[in-house]
């Protein structure tokens, strides 16, 4: 019995404990019913049932906190959900392939120029005039 005693009493420290960090780190905006001071002391004096009073009433729930059953009512109003990484956007892939296809033909043109450049440099070097005929104009 001594155990479950000693058991109790380190759940509702710690319970206090995560009460006072919770009430300590929110903003003024997230403090619902009496100002700061006030919660701090009710969690102190009345540690288990200040916390217990302090998560249910004392924070304005969190704005990503969902409201409703999942796969209920709600579901079915809601948007069709946004990409939440860029390798999930279509128009990001898509405009990732245009550049790469872009970057692919400047190299290629590059490549070409620098072709035609040494070819040149070698007929030059043979004595031979450089042909413009005989090349492919892309």
């Amino acid at each position: 019995m001594a155990r479950l005693g000693v058991l109790l009493f380190l759940v509702q420290i710690v319970l206090a404990v995560c009460a006072l960090i919770s009430c300590l780190s929110a903003e003024e905006g997230q403090i619902r019913a009496l100002p700061r001071i006030v919660w701090v002391l009710i969690i102190l004096f009345f540690p288990l049932v200040g916390s217990i009073a302090w998560f249910v009433a004392g924070r304005e729930p969190s704005s990503g906190a969902r409201k409703g059953w999942p796969g209920g009512a709600g579901t079915a109003q809601r948007q069709q959900p946004r990409p939440v990484a860029p390798d999930d956007d279509p128009e990001f892939l898509r405009s990732m392939q245009d550049r790469a296809k872009q970057q692919d033909q400047e190299l290629f043109q590059r490549w070409e120029e620098d072709l035609r450049r040494r070819e040149d440099d070698l007929r030059r070097r043979d004595g031979e005039p450089p042909r413009e005929g005989d090349r492919p104009e892309v």
